[in-house]
């Protein structure tokens, strides 16, 4: 029997590198690919922290293209990933710029209020290397 495995996409402070990364890593999540996401989404820096974290939402128009990564994760390492998930964050399908469709984070409308769009910055590292 083999193991499954999930793929999951991360836009935030799960990218490689980034503070939460090691929440996949040592729950043997491996990188897939960096990519991006389809140009169907707003991306903002949630209120509150740290850690700091995005919210991508998926929009009707005006959408951008979001680089995200691509882990694949065991699926008892996926399901204890999922389990401590804060709101407003959850995971749902995220179109990628393929074309394809990967569960992944994204972020529920209400949590919009009091936070900042940083759509246009280039993605999360961006933004967090423009705040110094």
């Amino acid at each position: 029997m083999t193991d499954l495995n999930i793929q999951i996409v991360v836009c935030g402070a799960h990218l490689s590198g980034m503070v939460l990364n090691p929440q996949l890593t040592e729950r043997g999540g491996v990188l897939v690919k960096a990519t991006e996401s389809a140009a169907k989404y707003r991306f903002y820096a949630l209120a509150g922290g740290p850690p700091f974290r995005p919210g991508m939402v998926r929009v009707v128009k005006d959408g951008v293209a979001i680089p995200v990564e691509v882990w694949s994760l065991p699926a008892a390492g996926f399901g204890d990933f999922v389990n401590n998930i804060p709101s407003p964050l959850g995971i749902g399908k995220v179109e990628l710029a393929d074309g394809s469709l990967v569960s992944g984070f994204v972020c529920e409308p209400f949590a919009l209020d009091g936070a900042k769009d940083i759509s246009d910055v280039g993605g999360w590292r961006n933004y967090i290397q423009s705040l110094g």
